[in-house]
């Protein structure tokens, strides 16, 4: 059995990478197979942090401080979008009682 301490000193960027596309494809799939418009954007919260991930590696390669910046704008953005998008689902759900997005036509004419 491996010592913990080299395993925990053996990840690389990598490592990262690829929990950043593995995170980005399961909030991929969250948004194209579900239907409650919770989960959907709870899926999209899910891709902005892999992003956010995938942005603090590469800062973290390249020894640059502006990826870093970068990424606290993001989740900025990101926390905009969930107070604007979370009001919206619960003034829809007062209205209609569900959040299923299939049957969300509000907006149609």
């Amino acid at each position: 059995m491996p010592n913990l301490s080299t395993v925990f000193s053996e990840v690389g960027y990598a490592h990262f990478l690829v929990l950043g596309a593995v995170l980005f494809a399961i909030g991929v799939g969250g948004v194209l197979l579900r239907r409650n418009a919770l989960i959907i954007m709870m899926s999209i919260e899910l891709m902005l942090n892999a992003g956010n991930l995938t942005i603090l590696t590469f800062a973290r390669m390249h020894g640059d401080l502006g990826g870093h910046s970068f990424a606290m704008i993001v989740m900025a953005v990101a926390a905009a979008e969930v107070a604007v998008g979370l009001a919206i689902v619960v003034a829809i759900f007062r209205g209609r009682r569900h959040v299923d997005v299939d049957r969300m036509n509000l907006l149609k004419h």
